[in-house]
């Protein structure tokens, strides 16, 4: 052997000790379901484990060193995650999520505006349409907001009522975290071409969209920023 080239005692030592000594994971499953995996990015079966750790003796686990987890394990790459990770939507859920989102704008807004603009209602069934609902009609719509007057007893033209400011944050609520910010302002203007379709933005319309901007946490001053940029033709 040439000088200099002796092998290193320690090193060689801590290699044998961790062949000897170890720790060791044995996993439970403690439920499962379905997820939107960031390590194959996309949507996949998920189970959720618990874990306990142990010393090991030659791989033999022989001594308890406590709790570890819960994780989460894809199914398919078999990687662990964090829990949090599950309040990641899945694609198909984020989808429903931006498909109720669009319908519940463009309702609140009609609400505002009314009914009877054949190009309100024109616009709001493109834009439904688009988001999933694809045999959205005109007069779904318009049947969809009598049946909400009715509920809360609303007349077109009044500002946006609690009961459809509650429905519009549940819908928005959920979906904002999810959006980046081009996302949260397309569901607005979204809202504002539906609210224009007829002419000039009504006080009750703006408070609609208002509470939206809101819902989806825009900015009051980004919120009439993005209000008078939809006005102006382009």
């Amino acid at each position: 052997m040439l000088p200099g080239r002796e092998p290193n005692g320690r090193a060689a030592a801590a290699s044998g000790l961790s062949r000897l000594l170890g720790t060791r994971t044995a996993w439970t499953p403690a439920g499962d379901g379905e997820f939107f995996c960031p390590g194959c990015g996309g949507d996949r079966n998920y189970q959720r484990l618990t874990g306990q750790r142990r010393f090991s003796f030659l791989g033999v686990p022989v001594l308890p060193r406590g709790a570890t987890g819960p994780v989460v394990e894809c199914a398919a790459c078999r990687r662990h995650f964090g829990t949090d990770v599950l309040d990641h939507p899945t694609t198909t859920r984020f989808s429903a999520m931006l498909r109720d989102a669009v319908h519940t704008v463009a309702l609140a807004v009609l609400a505002a505006g009314g009914t009877c603009s054949r190009a309100a209602l024109e616009t709001a069934v493109t834009a439904v349409r688009a988001a999933g609902f694809d045999d959205c009609t005109e007069d779904q719509l318009a049947s969809l907001v009598d049946d909400l007057a009715a509920d809360t007893g609303r007349f077109t033209g009044e500002p946006c009522a609690a009961g459809l400011a509650i429905e519009l944050h549940e819908a928005l609520d959920p979906l904002a975290p999810h959006l980046a910010a081009a996302g949260r302002e397309s569901i607005l203007l979204q809202g504002a071409r539906i609210a224009l379709a007829d002419g000039p933005y009504t006080p009750a319309e703006r408070d609609a969209l208002a509470t939206v901007g809101a819902a989806l946490t825009i900015c009051s001053d980004d919120v009439t920023r993005l209000l008078t940029a939809a006005r102006t033709p382009s």
